[in-house]
């Protein structure tokens, strides 16, 4: 005779092991594999399978199968009489995976079915299940079932809390939404979920989101936007159920986030409270990032006026502006198109800062509009959406052109553009007029800059770049390229011919010597005047072989072509990318080889050798 109550104690007994096992990592799908596993090993059975019943839908029991199983409650309710257990009903008969499961019985609790066990016994004529045993598993079941569901919602609201914190931590729009989607996919994997944001969030984020349209977003979704409170909805003829959550800060609805399920699923009270939690602090979070990119929008504004008039009293060339502008141009306005063009007799021409498009002839159209427009009139150009004036296709429906005016005359204009129509902002066009109208002035004075730079840059007796011209020469050099030589020069006994012939001879033998070096280094470097009687010579880009033959050829061809014929010193110094040295490095190296060339006999060059650092 079976012991009934020694079968339930054992049963208890499994359970609360594998309880207490898991109870350090909190409950999880796998109590319920080890629910059935502990069913099996203590009441005969051969196999077991519990669904859960959650909304007159039966669940695998948090199981992963690669079939649906598309069970309702009310179908198999009619062949349940309380607890007993039954033949399986033939509902289940459709699904090969259950056909050799003869038996079943519903897990119920004070009058709610929370499951239904199917099984089948090891052997058949022994039939170990009473209504007293499955009283007892019910029990236990629910038990299971409650600390799971209480395991499962701290997990959710800790995470509400973490994500929370990163949204009072970031105002990154692209991570609060990116976020957001997240979590909800994470606690519901089996919906879908979509972010449908009003028209004026940031229009550039790397998460795909819905614009919000009146016209065609279903009134519950409407509804909610306008009221601020969530609203569900069944949309029959698509066989699911929305859940329309507000996305609201303290300002302002700034949209919906909206979770798709099965039509038959229904949302318990704790699901619709933690989602619309995470859609208040998605709100709230977004509000915060807008301001906080609506002042720093104004501020960069501020900033770039104050850049853009602090640059404007630099010693720029046309060009150095005009590149400057684009980057000014870009950071402020994001157009997909910049160009500059000034008028050379009756047309324009472009400047080398155009983007490519405008540097072609496909924007013609654009430019010949633009003219024309500046022929009557002096008024700065704003079109929100130019495929209207044209009769053509065009790529870019967005235009703002402003006039550069110098003394009341047009001397060029600058253009942008971008593909969306009605990109830039009415604020955006007063910005960008204040800014080129600022740049006219400093462009009608740059001829005069250029000149002023090329004497500053250049040794007024030699015409030999000066020393901060070749520091800042070498320094980009080291930076950007692959190799190089510095060469520095020392005129031997110099201050002999000084006291011999004079400071003026003297003077026209440094002249006569930077002629030579800037004819034989030519485009390849640049020559200067290091100081005094002292000469250099960079060349960027150079095999080691080649700097010694250019550096003893210039300490060969000096004297034959100096009068009075002097003799030079030099010191020579090569690197590589391999080890790119440091900018102050070449030049104390390069002295210290000038320097044993002077104490080994003067007249000739050395390569700098660590070595030669113990001897200075």
């Amino acid at each position: 005779m079976v012991d009934y109550q020694l079968l339930v104690d054992r049963f208890k007994s499994d359970v609360l092991s594998f309880i207490s096992m898991n109870k350090k990592h909190g409950m999880s799908n796998e109590s319920f594999i080890l629910l059935e596993k502990s069913l099996i090993k203590n009441f005969a059975m051969k196999d077991c399978f519990l669904f859960r019943v959650s909304h007159d839908v039966l669940k695998p029991n948090f199981k992963e199968f690669k079939f649906s199983v598309e069970l309702t409650f009310s179908e198999v309710q009619p062949y349940l009489n309380g607890q007993q257990i039954i033949e399986i009903p033939d509902v289940f008969s459709v699904y090969p995976y259950f056909q050799h499961y003869t038996h079943a019985v519903p897990l119920m609790v004070d009058g709610e079915i929370l499951a239904i066990l199917i099984f089948s016994y090891e052997d058949p004529t022994l039939q170990i299940l009473t209504q007293d045993i499955v009283k007892e598993i019910s029990n236990i079941y629910q038990f299971i079932l409650r600390s799971y569901e209480v395991q499962s919602n701290e997990n959710k609201y800790r995470k509400l809390y973490n994500i929370t914190d990163l949204f009072h931590s970031t105002m990154n729009i692209d991570v609060i939404l990116e976020n957001v989607l997240v979590t909800i996919e994470e606690n519901f994997t089996n919906f879908e979920v979509e972010l449908i944001l009003s028209n004026d969030q940031d229009r550039q984020t790397r998460v795909h989101i819905k614009p919000f349209d009146y016209l065609s977003e279903r009134p519950s979704t409407i509804e909610s936007f306008v009221s601020g409170e969530m609203k569900e909805d069944e949309v029959v003829e698509l066989g699911v159920r929305l859940l329309n959550a507000p996305i609201k800060g303290r300002q302002a609805i700034y949209g919906i986030l909206q979770v798709k399920a099965p039509i038959e699923y229904t949302f318990s009270n704790t699901e619709k409270e933690f989602i619309r939690m995470l859609a208040q602090a998605s709100g709230n979070a977004l509000e915060n990032a807008k301001l906080y990119h609506q002042s720093h929008r104004l501020v960069s504004d501020l900033q770039l006026i104050n850049e853009t008039s602090h640059r404007l009293n630099m010693k720029l060339s046309i060009n150095e502006m005009l590149l400057f502008l684009q980057k000014q141009l870009l950071k402020s306005f994001q157009p997909m198109e910049i160009g500059f063009f000034f008028k050379e007799g009756d047309e324009y021409k472009a400047m080398k800062a155009c983007t490519n498009f405008l540097l072609h002839e496909s924007s013609q159209t654009y430019i010949e509009h633009v003219e024309k427009h500046f022929e009557v009139t002096q008024d700065s150009l704003f079109i929100a959406d130019f495929s209207r004036l044209i009769d053509e296709e065009i790529p870019f429906k967005s235009i703002m052109a402003i006039p550069m005016i110098v003394e009341e005359r047009i001397n060029g204009f600058s253009i942008v553009l971008h593909e969306d129509p009605y990109f830039f902002s009415f604020d955006s066009f007063k910005l960008m007029q204040s800014l080129i109208h600022h740049s006219s002035l400093a462009i009608s004075n740059s001829i005069l800059r250029n000149r002023l730079q090329e004497m500053v840059d250049r040794d007024h007796l030699t015409k030999l770049y000066a020393r901060r011209f070749s520091d800042n020469y070498v320094e980009q050099s080291i930076q950007q390229d692959d190799s190089g030589m510095f060469l520095l020069i020392d005129i031997d006994n110099f201050k002999k011919v000084n006291d011999t012939y004079g400071h003026q001879v003297g003077d026209e033998v440094l002249v006569q010597i930077g002629s030579v070096l800037q004819q034989e280094i030519g485009t390849r470097g640049i020559c200067s005047r290091w100081g005094g009687e002292e000469l250099a010579v960079y060349i960027p880009n150079i095999l080691d072989h080649e700097a010694i033959k250019i550096a003893q050829m210039v300490v060969d061809i000096v004297p034959q072509t100096t009068s009075p014929s002097v003799t030079i010193s030099a010191g020579l110094i090569t690197w590589h990318k391999q080890v790119r040295p440091d900018f102050q490095e070449i030049f104390l190296h390069a002295d210290t080889a000038l320097y044993n060339a002077k104490r080994s006999g003067k007249n000739r060059v050395c390569l700098f050798e660590e070595s030669m650092e113990l001897q200075y």
